[in-house]
């Protein structure tokens, strides 16, 4: 009995050791948990990774409707973190959720689009773009091509059907956009504008933030010029806020209502074009002095006659607008016949006309910028350019004094460059800037036809041209601008 006892007594021991030695072993080994990091900081442990990232994509259904994608993901600043430990406390998935969604917004997949840009003192102003897919981004960018550029215009291009330039006419050698762009794939918060469809990015394209437009009921005797001035806008704003106008010669009828939009490119549009167009060359009015004749006597002894000229330009038009002439040749057609006026008393008055005033410029221009409300290529603020630039005949080319009168001034703006400007003593004052270099003092008396500068492209410039502007009283100093077309009308 006593051995039977013995017996019994080592085998519980044994058995009671080795089930000790067993549970020792199997929890000597630590748990598997997962902590939960928002933006650095610790908002508790999980037991599964997979459970919060479900539980996070079930619980937004909205957002998958809103944006009509499949799946929602944690925030940008979430970390979860593999974890060992002998501690068993964790959080409930649903507590990590709404300390989650209490402090930074959820995201799905998509694409961030930056486009470098600058503002008026050249700090970084950039712009991004967030989409759902590349294709929408691209579609977009191809809609604003086509409004800048013309649809028709754009098709032809892309699809390499232009009409050749037989004698005259005009083709697209190059469309680009002239902006640095950079793309990459990111999760994007469910709070950000997020544009899922190309048109609603193209208007943004072109309008920016300027989205809302306005109606004008068309007057007796108002055309798009008329209108687009008015509303404080350019022809090319006009006709982009009304697609079915193709041109600024296209007939408005009273009562008819058009749309009023201001213009905010977001992407930098460029077309180059090699363009062959006959122009009018006008006749000058020649002054011939008589010491004989009274002052005032005048007698018109030839008539003039306009001539014709075949001109030969490269020109770029950055979002629309004229930024850069190139001129590549001139061919005259038809001579001019100049019409000459014999004057009494052969002396340089320092009083000017106000008549039969001179062209500023040879022959051969192209008006890069008229007397309108514009977008100004610089500054890329909206203004009353309240000149016109005539732009086409060559750095270097001469500038003439319009009519008689005093030099005022002679110096350098930085928005103007070199300019000179002229008091014709009559209540008008003339302006010539972004010359390459002047060839005047002040003080001098200078008569119609004197050369006083040459085109440059000094000061706020995107080509070499001449910014010619009109005043009525002294400039900068109680004088007002007036378009220089009244002078010539």
């Amino acid at each position: 009995m006593k051995r039977f006892l013995t017996i019994f007594i080592c085998s519980f021991l044994t058995i009671f050791i080795t089930l000790l030695a067993f549970n020792y072993k199997v929890n000597s080994n630590p748990n598997i948990f997962y902590q939960v990091y928002l933006n650095g900081k610790v908002l508790g442990v999980i037991e599964s990774k997979s459970e919060l990232e479900n539980y996070i994509d079930n619980k937004n259904k909205q957002y998958k409707d809103k944006f009509n994608v499949k799946k929602i993901y944690a925030p940008n600043g979430l970390q979860i973190k593999k974890i060992e430990t002998y501690k068993g406390n964790t959080s409930s998935v649903k507590d990590i959720y709404n300390k989650i969604a209490s402090t930074d917004p959820f995201t799905i997949k998509g694409y961030q689009f930056i486009l470098k840009k600058k503002d008026e003192q050249e700090n970084d102003k950039d712009v991004i773009i967030y989409t759902l897919s590349k294709d929408i981004f691209n579609k977009a960018v191809e809609s604003t091509i086509s409004t800048f550029v013309g649809s028709d215009n754009y098709k032809n291009y892309v699809d390499k059907t232009q009409t050749e330039i037989s004698e005259t006419g005009t083709i697209i050698e190059n469309i680009y956009i002239d902006d640095d762009i950079t793309v990459k794939s990111i999760n994007i918060p469910v709070t950000e504008n997020i544009y899922s469809d190309s048109q609603n990015l193209a208007k943004f394209l072109v309008f920016g933030n300027n989205i809302e437009t306005k109606e004008y009921t068309v007057k007796v005797g108002d055309t798009i010029e008329d209108v687009a001035f008015a509303n404080q806008i350019s022809v090319e704003e006009f006709l982009i806020s009304n697609p079915n106008f193709s041109s600024a010669k296209n007939l408005l009828f009273p009562g008819q209502v058009v749309n009023i939009g201001i213009t905010d490119p977001q992407i930098t549009v460029v077309k180059e074009e090699y363009s062959v167009k006959d122009q009018e060359k006008a006749f000058s009015t020649e002054l011939k002095y008589d010491s004989n004749k009274v002052i005032g006597d005048d007698d018109v002894v030839q008539e003039g006659e306009n001539g014709l000229e075949r001109i030969t330009q490269r020109v770029r038009y950055t979002n629309g607008q004229i930024s850069y002439v190139e001129p590549i040749s001139n061919v005259e057609l038809k001579p001019t016949i100049n019409r000459i006026i014999i004057k009494g008393e052969k002396y340089i008055p320092n009083v000017g006309s106000t008549k039969n005033w001179l062209w500023p410029t040879r022959s051969g221009y192209t008006i890069s910028s008229d007397y309108i409300y514009r977008i100004n290529p610089i500054t890329g603020g909206r203004e009353l350019h309240a000149a016109i630039d005539i732009s086409g005949t060559g750095y270097g080319s001469p500038i003439y004094a319009v009519t008689n009168g005093v030099v005022s001034e002679v110096s350098y703006r930085y928005q103007d460059g070199n300019y000179v400007c002229i008091n014709h003593n009559n209540g008008y004052y003339t302006c010539y800037a972004h010359m390459s270099r002047q060839a005047v003092k002040v003080g001098e008396t200078v008569e119609r036809g004197h050369i006083i500068g040459y085109v440059g492209q000094s000061g706020w410039a995107t080509g070499p041209h001449l910014h010619f502007e009109v005043w009525v009283g002294k400039p900068w100093n109680g004088g007002y601008r007036i378009n220089p077309w009244s002078m010539y009308r």
